[in-house]
């Protein structure tokens, strides 16, 4: 019994002091600001500032996010609050410039994937993470980026994570016009297609038809008035000076600036270990995203059977503990042993 109570005593003793080292504020720089930080970035037309938050204290595991959109925000990551610090995870919110709290040039030169790349490289560089460290999450446009960043600068990873996103912007186009738009009602369909055509995405209309025909279908699969707060304010920031030119009206396809979009021959340089996220449901063709897995060098997937474009929210449990499992793993040299198959029979992550 004594033997017992000495055991409990000591792991008790040592989640306590797993706690203090992960709050531990020693020698940071952001103690004052609670973990935020506006970091300088150069770019073609000079320099601006971005805004970063840092959660948590991890030497060995810090894990850089990149929201999606273009133009959207950091905020809809907020769910991770709920689940990293528990795992002693290290995060970094980030706003890309033209988005929320950084500052919102209004200058269309700089809607460039290749400046957007520059940008994360200064971000990394100013935050202080490297190769022994640095984790880069990814999710939609995010992912996208992601993928370039690690085509450049895959020297600096440790880990990389592209979330509910495929390599291909013609082959996403193809899969919402043959499997999405035809599961579509068809009237509400040509209706947004006609709204479309006279570009006129600030009728109110256009919204009142793609939320309940596409949004709740293949973004969160939730009632509109269950959608979490996180992501309602990310659509309410949404910069469409951003997003529009770069993307399009909606995400039923792309049709601006990333319209050509394609690295799938690519994915075979990436050589970090790598976990790619897809969901039944998504606006992403969930066999791409998996095949995209066995096309990395070290490749793994996680398939969250009940979520859609945020994952991260209608099928959280699945996403969360894939991206703890994955950072986890690739930290304690787990990442090539073969992964067990999940109860819905599927393959959880392939090596």
């Amino acid at each position: 019994m004594k033997a017992g109570l000495w055991t409990l005593g000591l792991f008790a003793l040592a989640c306590a002091v797993s706690r203090r080292a992960y709050f531990d504020n020693t020698g940071r720089d952001d103690v004052l600001s609670g973990g935020v930080r506006k970091i300088d970035v150069s770019t073609p037309k000079g320099k601006f500032q971005v805004w970063t938050k840092r959660v948590g204290n991890n030497r060995a595991i810090k894990l850089l996010t990149l929201h999606g959109g273009p133009g959207a925000t950091h905020e809809y990551f907020e769910a991770f609050d709920s689940y990293l610090p528990a795992e002693g995870i290290e995060y970094y919110y980030y706003d890309q410039l033209g988005s929320a709290y950084s500052d919102q040039p209004d200058d269309p030169s700089l809607l460039d994937t290749a400046r957007f790349v520059e940008e994360v490289e200064q971000v990394r560089q100013s935050l202080g993470l490297n190769r022994d460290n640095f984790y880069l999450l990814g999710h939609s446009w995010g992912g996208l980026l992601a993928i370039e960043y690690a085509l450049k600068y895959q020297q600096h990873l440790k880990g990389l994570i592209i979330s509910n996103m495929m390599a291909s912007i013609p082959a996403y186009n193809q899969y919402a016009k043959t499997v999405l738009m035809p599961q579509m009602d068809q009237r509400a369909l040509a209706e947004i297609l006609a709204i479309e055509a006279k570009q006129a995405w600030d009728d109110p209309r256009y919204e009142e038809l793609l939320l309940p025909s596409f949004y709740v279908l293949h973004i969160l699969r939730m009632p509109l008035e269950n959608w979490p707060d996180p992501v309602v304010r990310t659509f309410a920031h949404l910069n469409k000076k951003v997003y529009v030119p770069m993307q399009g009206p909606s995400e039923m396809g792309v049709s601006g600036i990333l319209e050509k979009w394609d690295r799938t021959a690519d994915l075979k340089r990436i050589s970090v270990p790598t976990l790619t996220i897809g969901a039944r449901y998504d606006t992403m063709d969930p066999k791409h995203m998996e095949w995209m897995a066995s096309q990395v060098q070290h490749g793994r997937h996680l398939h969250c059977p009940q979520g859609s474009h945020l994952s991260i929210y209608d099928d959280q449990k699945t996403y969360m503990d894939g991206v703890v499992r994955f950072l986890e793993d690739v930290d304690a040299g787990r990442f090539d042993r073969p992964e067990p198959i999940d109860s819905a029979g599927m393959q959880n992550r392939l090596d």
